[in-house]
């Protein structure tokens, strides 16, 4: 029985997970449970898998937490009690699934590797900003890193086989275009919140939704890319497939091209990750190819949708340009949900961050997490 301590329990991927833990009785053991503030569902997760620990992140829903957990979990609560539930773990859990949204999560996936968990990332943000920082520590740690994003599970999953990674020529990853593929820049500009979180194949939650839109989240997914499969930029390709039906595809160097196709549905990926290397039932429907219809692809729109190229041009000036870019991206996100700012502003402000970042690598965890709060401090007008 494999234990997980599951980080981001109550968003998307979490709730997700969960469906995959139930699917499979017998297969896990939730040791720890993450929330931000939505300790209603974190109680009811509790009294379903009865963790030993849980962790709330929000200081100011911890109390209510400790009203509705049932008896004998141990609750921390803050940015630093979700470190001490991570570190609580060290030598019982054996991977550590991470959901959390943000920047936020990088602390706990660094705990998590230091203490020898192998871990499931949904989380961009930590191969975004930390890379170099995380493949240092888990090389130090000897633990394992399986991407639960579908596009590189689906590069992960064409890998297997292979002789060696020089037999890839070429990444290609498909991004669905969002809802506003093919609107032009006077069309974008009148964009609402609204308009932007009607995603047209996933169930997502509200940034990654906005990232969606802005195709900033496959600019995320070219440097997290480079960072998980020893990647150069040039050799990551971006093809917009509407359908997401082809969750990404590899060409080898005898130009044969390898994909993975199933429903957009993230518990396909989040299993394989779980159970890696073994393929077994779980609760994602069939493909139906047949009733897919036609697969399309085409070229991204890189002058209307300009957060993809800002991405390939933050991965050419360094690490610290990649954190400021996330940064950045993250707190104009908010801005744009809270309705302060227009959806085009968002790369707007994007490329000012990008143009102000030093050249250059952040080398600590310490120093990422600086730049980071100087960068997002800016653009909230801290």
């Amino acid at each position: 029985m494999k234990k997980l301590l599951l980080l981001g329990s109550s968003g998307s991927i979490g709730t997700q997970t969960l469906d995959v833990v139930r699917a499979m009785p017998g297969e896990f053991q939730i040791m720890g449970l993450s929330v931000n503030r939505n300790v209603e569902l974190l109680a009811k997760q509790a009294a379903e898998f009865s963790p030993r620990y849980a962790a709330v992140a929000d200081e100011s829903a911890a109390e209510a937490a400790r009203r509705l957990l049932p008896p004998g979990v141990t609750l921390f609560a803050g940015a630093q009690g979700l470190l001490e539930m991570c570190r609580a773990c060290y030598g019982e859990a054996d991977m550590a699934v991470h959901a959390i949204v943000g920047i936020a999560g990088l602390p706990a996936v660094v705990a998590c590797i230091q203490g020898g968990m192998d871990i499931a990332l949904a989380n961009k943000e930590t191969l975004v900003a930390g890379g170099a920082l995380v493949e240092r520590l888990k090389a130090q740690h000897g633990v394992a890193l399986y991407p639960v994003d579908s596009e590189h599970s689906a590069i992960f999953q064409c890998m297997q086989g292979l002789p060696d990674r020089a037999a890839v020529k070429r990444i290609l990853l498909t991004a669905s275009g969002g809802p506003f593929f093919g609107y032009s820049r006077e069309q974008l500009e009148g964009v609402t919140v609204e308009q932007a979180l009607k995603h047209p194949n996933w169930s997502m939650g509200s940034k990654i939704t906005i990232d969606s839109a802005t195709m900033m989240n496959k600019g995320l997914e070219v440097i997290e890319a480079k960072w998980l499969f020893s990647a150069q930029p040039e050799d990551i390709r971006v093809l917009v497939h509407r359908q997401s039906i082809v969750h990404s595809l590899i060409e080898l160097q005898d130009h044969s091209v390898l994909a993975q196709l199933g429903c957009p549905d993230m518990r396909i990926p989040i299993q394989y990750a779980l159970v890696y290397p073994r393929r077994v039932p779980g609760p994602a429907p069939e493909l139906d190819l047949c009733a897919a219809g036609a697969l399309t692809f085409a070229q991204p729109d890189w002058e209307n949708f300009p957060c993809l190229g800002l991405a390939y041009a933050a991965l050419a000036k360094g690490n610290r340009a990649c954190v400021a870019i996330n940064a950045a991206n993250e707190a104009a996100v908010a801005r744009f949900l809270r309705r302060e700012i227009k959806f085009m502003d968002i790369p707007r402000i994007i490329e000012r961050a990008l143009g102000n970042a030093p050249q250059g690598d952040c080398q600590t965890l310490e120093e990422i997490l600086e730049m980071d709060a100087a960068v997002r401090g800016a653009v909230l007008g801290r």
